[in-house]
């Protein structure tokens, strides 16, 4: 099914190619679920002639061409190495099979480590022969200046929720999609993902706000929150952090999509709770890496029981005293 919001960014690459203007390494930017894989998968299509849609196309699989390499994060590891890199290098440098070039997806860009990322530069600004990179980014400021400068970048924006329900009761008539278009903060691919969680979604709100309430123990809820997929938890926080907080600011009793109930948000200052939205997202930066979920989600979870007490007396760092603390 095609991609509608994905129009603009399709209309203005074919007029950039009619113009001969087509950039030689692009970086696609934006939000988890607005579409940019499936741009990337289009824009690989397109250069290798494999394309019949006017516009990128939902879909779950990529597309295979010998002259296309999608380099992803392999499923033992946690980043995308020097070596991966050092060898997509090395085979853009082959010979094509076909006359349309070369295709190099890098998915994510921002999972490359230091080191890939060095050994990318001098590709980015000469790359071999016909070739095309185009790398993928759900965080853009972790990608070093150097990256971003060599890049042609393409901001991936999520349609308005009205056409992004529109495209989604196509997908599945009837079902939950405003609950989960909300859940996926307005990202209609994620809402996808997001409608098989919504059960999930429903509970943790009860517990959170349960745990607001103080009436269950924190350690309790962090040990079945534990069990679950911690980007989901985490992304689930931190969106409803996010309303919750942006709400409290505009003056807002409620906001659409806001599941933590207001008996318990009337206790916490709109202050702490943008600090508290910024402990979780930095978090969520480091799902990467190693560190004890479940100790960290009752860390979160004891200062949401005591209201973010304190939090507004420390210095511009704000709530890195819950965490530090642990």
């Amino acid at each position: 099914m095609d991609i509608n919001w994905l129009s603009d960014f399709a209309d203005a690459w074919r007029n950039r190619g009619r113009s001969k203007r087509l950039p030689h390494a692009v970086l696609l930017a934006g939000p988890p679920g607005v579409g940019k894989r499936a741009a990337a998968a289009w824009l690989a299509r397109q250069k290798l002639g494999m394309e019949t849609s006017s516009l990128p196309t939902y879909s779950t699989e990529r597309p295979e061409h010998p002259d296309l390499r999608w380099l992803d994060i392999p499923p033992d590891k946690q980043a995308i190495s020097i070596d991966q890199v050092r060898e997509l290098v090395s085979e853009l440098g082959l010979t094509s099979f076909s006359s349309g070039g070369k295709v190099a997806v890098i998915d994510p860009a921002n999972a490359m480590t230091v080191n890939a990322a060095n050994s990318l530069l001098k590709t980015l600004e000469e790359p071999p022969g016909d070739a095309l990179l185009v790398l993928i980014a759900d965080r853009v400021g972790r990608l070093p200046a150097t990256i971003f400068s060599r890049c042609q970048r393409i901001e991936i924006v999520p349609p308005n929720a009205a056409e992004a329900l529109a495209w989604l009761d196509k997908l599945r008539p009837g079902a939950p999609w405003a609950e989960a278009l909300a859940i996926a903060g307005g990202s209609p691919l994620a809402a996808i993902e997001a409608l098989d969680s919504i059960e999930t979604s429903r509970n943790m709100a009860k517990d959170f706000n349960a745990v607001g309430r103080n009436e269950v123990s924190p350690v309790e809820v962090a040990a079945r929150w534990a069990k679950i997929d911690p980007v989901f938890v985490l992304n689930w926080l931190s969106q409803q952090v996010k309303l919750a907080a942006i709400a409290q600011f505009a003056g807002r009793e409620r906001a659409a999509g806001v599941l933590i109930e207001d008996s318990v948000l009337r206790r916490i200052d709109t202050r702490n709770l943008f600090c508290y939205s910024d402990i979780i997202n930095r978090l969520r930066g480091q799902l990467a890496g190693s560190f004890n979920l479940q100790l960290t989600l009752e860390g979160l979870l004891i200062d949401w029981m005591n209201g973010l007490a304190g939090s507004s007396d420390t210095a511009d760092g704000g709530m890195d005293l819950m965490l530090a603390n642990r």
